[in-house]
């Protein structure tokens, strides 16, 4: 049996750099993005602290899949994907589920 995971867009403040991720713990990846746990990443180096789409899956090959589809699109696809479930580019942390 497959563990389920997320597919996940990070965003710094100004909405200027947005980072496309995948994992199995969407709740602690994030915390890692906020806090900078590696300080020479990319989403440390832009500032992409803000969680502004997340979608979870049954499967983590399910999420690598969507992954790699919507880093394969434009920048205007992902806004519209953010834009469609979260207008406001709201930081989504607060409705994670840390037991998910």
């Amino acid at each position: 049996m497959s563990k389920g995971g997320a597919v996940y867009i990070m965003s710094c403040p100004d909405k200027t750099t947005l980072y496309v991720g995948v994992t199995a713990d969407l709740f602690n990846r994030v915390i890692q993005h906020k806090e900078k746990f590696h300080p020479a990443s990319f989403t440390a180096k832009y500032n992409c602290s803000l969680l502004v789409y997340y979608k979870w899956f049954e499967g983590i090959e399910e999420a690598i899949a969507e992954e790699k589809r919507i880093k394969g699109g434009s920048r205007k696809k992902k806004v519209q994907l953010i834009e469609a479930s979260n207008a406001g580019w709201k930081d989504l942390f607060d409705s994670i589920d840390p037991l998910y």
